[in-house]
């Protein structure tokens, strides 16, 4: 795994998490690597014969524009978080937002087809939303963000299904997606209420925060007591590290192992 900082990151232990319950002879480590070096550490990965990289911040844009092939999503979003090397080729595509579709049908039961959806943010995990819940048939995918220019970016991967919007729009929608970092732990932002504050959320809704630690974030606390069926952001990244996982080995990954792994590090030691 390649980002930059990457200490916090669970991936590398839901990797290796994965390859023992397979029993793979394989192991995942993460390697700090800084801001515009993540062309030499491709070209290190291909020169080591790995079978592949996760890919987290900063890198994704740089990473997508330095491999050799880039699936369909890859292209579309700009950004790659998972590399297979096959032959000495580099091949990018991006798990996030299949990753979000999972978590998402799991822990809430909740199906995005046919569904009015808003999704707050325009960064590279809100982009992978707004495309998920494109291609499983959400009808409408508002974006509201800050950056007017960058929403209407976002909104464009969803096609006729998507557009800009505000705060407004949320009454009116069954699923609203927090894809900024507002909230997270040591996010040095001055408020911890996204754009679309909870008191615009009603009963009823499927209400989800991407971000995971904290567990539950102030926006969650305030949706639940709105009536909201609330879902935090940790499932993403089981099922996006299962998705990556699957691509590297071509084996099913043990999902009830990742998830009980996940869960186990963020509550710390007993």
């Amino acid at each position: 795994m390649i980002g930059d900082p990457v200490e916090h990151s669970l991936s590398p232990l839901l990797h290796n998490t994965a390859f023992a319950e397979l029993g793979l002879d394989w192991v995942s480590v993460g390697f700090r690597v800084p801001a515009g070096s993540a062309p030499t550490a491709l070209e290190g990965a291909r020169a080591l014969g790995l079978a592949g990289l996760s890919v987290t911040m900063p890198h994704k844009a740089a990473v997508a524009e330095a491999v050799d092939d880039r699936t369909e999503i890859a292209q579309r979003l700009g950004a790659v978080n998972c590399v297979r090397i096959e032959k000495g080729r580099l091949i990018g595509t991006n798990t996030d937002g299949q990753g979000f579709v999972e978590s998402l049908r799991r822990g809430t039961g909740f199906d995005p087809a046919h569904k009015r959806c808003v999704v707050i943010g325009a960064g590279g995990a809100a982009r992978a939303v707004v495309l998920a819940l494109a291609e499983s048939g959400a009808t409408e995918i508002v974006v509201v963000a800050r950056k007017p220019e960058a929403a209407a970016a976002a909104a464009t991967l969803a096609g006729s299904a998507g557009r800009v919007g505000s705060a407004r729009d949320a009454p009116g929608t069954d699923l609203i997606v927090n894809a900024t970092p507002v909230g997270m732990v040591g996010d040095g932002t001055v408020t911890h209420t996204p754009v679309v504050p909870a008191e615009a959320l009603v009963e009823g809704q499927v209400v989800v925060d991407l971000v995971y630690e904290p567990a539950e974030t102030e926006w969650m606390a305030g949706a639940a007591r709105q009536g909201a069926v609330v879902l935090g952001g940790l499932g993403m990244l089981v099922h996006q590290a299962a998705a990556q996982l699957k691509l590297w080995t071509g084996l099913d990954p043990p999902i009830e192992a990742l998830w009980a792994a996940a869960e186990a590090a963020r509550a710390g030691p007993t």
